[in-house]
């Protein structure tokens, strides 16, 4: 049974109670479309309906479309209302937040990513900020931002390890020092982590798991017998 959507205090039209029907009814075709149509709308006073949709919305499709509906919206309103998302209890509203942050551009928003988003214990929420903070991060900070990415080298599944790796090589070169302190950890999985992104960042059109199979390989046989066995 889905959630009703919570309503503001706004008065709206008839057209816009018929939409935030749609928003909350039972087929995701439905909703999908209704979400569509609020974007096309570009209706500022259907923003706090949006973003409380996005928190419970299961479907990915109607996820997409609601936080292009937002985008839509002019960022002075919704950049604050998102922020405030970020600190509900509800996973899914922070991780949807920070997709639809990235999405939106604002850079004034980077100060609401905190270390505790990047470290969040869901691992969908600290993808969706390790990727928002890539996009957002201002001038001067990014080596700052690849120290925190870089302090989780080795966390989670493949999944996991290839969206923290992608992150990290989106800022480019300022990765390396945290990438060598990577590298020299005694954990094998944070060293192999680290060097496999290394690769990427040598190689960007080298595949994830063939970077990860070389770093392995390497932190096994050790950097000197890799290069002595090339030689």
């Amino acid at each position: 049974m889905q959630e009703v959507v919570p309503v503001n205090a706004t008065p709206r039209n008839s057209q816009d109670e018929r939409l935030l029907d749609a928003l909350g009814a039972d087929n995701s075709s439905t909703r999908l479309q209704a979400a569509l149509a609020v974007g096309t709308r570009a209706e500022p006073g259907l923003v706090d309906a949006l973003v409380a949709r996005c928190a419970i919305e299961p479907d990915f499709f109607v996820r997409d479309m609601l936080t292009w509906a937002l985008t839509r919206l002019p960022a002075e309103i919704t950049v604050p209302r998102l922020r405030t998302e970020l600190g509900t209890e509800r996973a899914q509203a922070r991780s949807q937040a920070l997709h639809t942050l990235s999405k939106i551009g604002d850079r004034s928003a980077y100060p609401a990513i905190t270390r505790s988003l990047l470290h969040d214990a869901d691992d969908e929420v600290a993808r969706s900020a390790w990727r928002a903070a890539v996009v957002l991060v201002p001038d001067g900070e990014q080596q700052a931002l690849a120290a925190e990415l870089a302090a989780q080298l080795g966390r989670g599944d493949r999944n996991v390890r290839l969206s923290l790796s992608r992150a990290l090589v989106a800022l480019g070169d300022v990765i390396e020092p945290a990438l060598r302190t990577g590298m020299a950890s005694d954990d094998p999985a944070v060293s192999a982590h680290a060097r496999a992104t290394e690769l990427l960042l040598r190689d960007p059109d080298a595949g994830f798991d063939a970077a990860v199979d070389e770093a392995t390989r390497i932190v096994a046989l050790g950097p000197e017998q890799v290069g002595g066995t090339a030689c």
